[in-house]
């Protein structure tokens, strides 16, 4: 995708990525947990596919594995839409990431540009 086809504040990488997610109600308690995968993911948010719909009034906090660090980030669902195969993708935006999870997300980010920069050589 070019620069002129991105729409979206933040440039998004194909991902795929397996990750823990566990819901949680307005009192911070846990209501639902599970798998899902990333399909994409920006300094903004994330795109997760999973078996079972999550709900937009529960904060959603993830665990994600990047590269040789885990990192475990908050977010709230923005969208959930019927995927492929009976799955479920939401969109995710993230809440008050940390510097640290940041930087780990940014460096994923950048060896990802890299590397599709690689493959059109």
């Amino acid at each position: 995708m070019t620069k002129t086809e991105q729409k979206r504040k933040y440039y998004r990488i194909g991902s795929l990525h397996l990750l823990n997610y566990v819901c949680l109600d307005e009192n911070n308690e846990e209501v639902n947990q599970g798998m899902g995968r990333t399909l994409n993911v920006s300094q903004g948010g994330i795109l997760l596919e999973t078996h079972v719909p999550l709900d937009k009034k529960h904060v959603i906090s993830l665990s994600i594995g990047l590269e040789e660090e885990l990192v475990d980030i908050h977010g709230t669902v923005i969208y959930c839409r019927e995927g492929k195969k009976g799955k479920t993708e939401s969109g995710i935006e993230f809440q008050n990431i940390d510097e640290t999870s940041l930087q780990v997300l940014n460096r994923y980010i950048k060896a990802f540009r890299e590397m599709q920069k690689q493959e059109k050589k």
